[in-house]
C-alpha cells in the first residue's frame, strides 16, 4: 500500500496521544479517535468498537498504568501507524508493554492495539482494568454495553 508522508500541517495524533497522558485529559479523545474506533486488548478476546467504548478502555487504562513509573521508552513512527514501547509498575510488577496506534488520513486513530508482558504482567492488568471497567459500570460510564467484560 502506497501511503503518502503526512504534511508538516497535518494532525499529529501521537503527539496529541502523549498530551491526553501528560494532561490526564481523558475527554480531549474525543476528537482524536475515528467514531469507529476499534480497540484490541491484551485481556479481552473480541475488539472493542466505537469512539464510546475506546474512551472507555483507554481511560481505564491511562488510570491504572498512568502511575509515576509509566514512561515510554521507544518510538517507531510511519506515515499512519506508530508502535510505542512502554514500560510501568503495577502493584509491585513490572510491566512492558506495547501501543500500536493506526490512523486515517484526517489523523484520528481508527485502531488502538495494546499488547502486554510477561505473563505476570499481563495477570496484573487484567485484575486492575476488570475492578476499573467494574467500577466505570457501575457509574454508567462503560459506552453503549457491548463491551465484553475482562
Amino acid at each position: 500500500m502506497n501511503v503518502p508522508p503526512m504534511t508538516e500541517s497535518a494532525i499529529d495524533p501521537v503527539a496529541d496521544w502523549h498530551r491526553i497522558l501528560e494532561t490526564r485529559d481523558i475527554a480531549a479523545l474525543a476528537s482524536l479517535l475515528h467514531d469507529d474506533a476499534v480497540f484490541l486488548s491484551p485481556v479481552v478476546h473480541t475488539p472493542q468498537r466505537g469512539k464510546r467504548l475506546v474512551m472507555a478502555y483507554l481511560g481505564a487504562a491511562a488510570e491504572v498504568l498512568g502511575n509515576p513509573s509509566f514512561r515510554y521508552v521507544r518510538e517507531i513512527i510511519g506515515a499512519r501507524d506508530a508502535m510505542l514501547e512502554f514500560e510501568t509498575e503495577l502493584d509491585g510488577v513490572s510491566v512492558n508493554g506495547i501501543d500500536l496506534i493506526r490512523w486515517d488520513d484526517a489523523g484520528r486513530i481508527v485502531e488502538f492495539k495494546v499488547m502486554v508482558r510477561p505473563l505476570k504482567a499481563i495477570q496484573a492488568v487484567h485484575a486492575k482494568m476488570g475492578e476499573r471497567l467494574a467500577a466505570m459500570s457501575a457509574q454508567g460510564r462503560e459506552g453503549d454495553g457491548r463491551d465484553e467484560r475482562i
